[in-house]
């Protein structure tokens, strides 16, 4: 049981969820839509990725952007315990924090207005008006 530490429930909104202040890690599969959500609300990630685009997004994560950490060994209560504290209370968290905060800021500038996600899909949507 989980004796009031979790809450286990069937559905719930994934950004949401991770916007909440009291979210420290996401442990996620990297596809691409979770991946995004989790540097749009910049939450850094535990990744386990099962195949296709998610074993190249996890290791972007990881390797290039430096955000996460990959569970590449047989996952067991020991390596999760272990990388769910290297995310949340060691000095390697708090710099992956910092680096997926710089790609959140961003993101949030190519989301607003004039920004460059912004306009490519104005541009998309006056094209569709177009006809």
């Amino acid at each position: 049981m989980l004796d009031g530490r979790g809450h286990i429930v069937k559905w719930a909104p994934q950004q949401e969820v991770l916007a909440h202040s009291s979210v420290g890690a996401f442990w996620t599969h990297n596809g691409w839509n979770s991946t995004l959500e989790s540097i749009c609300e910049g939450v850094p990630m535990i990744c386990q990725p099962c195949d296709g685009d998610q074993l190249v997004n996890a290791r972007y994560v990881c390797d290039v952007w430096r955000f996460g950490l990959h569970l590449e060994k047989k996952v067991e209560r020991g390596e999760i315990e272990r990388a769910i504290r290297r995310v949340i209370l060691e000095a390697e968290g708090q710099k992956m924090r910092e680096r997926i905060m710089i790609l959140k800021d961003k993101m949030d500038i190519c989301l607003k207005p004039g920004g460059s996600s912004y306009q490519s899909l104005e541009s998309l949507i006056s094209y569709f008006m177009s006809f």
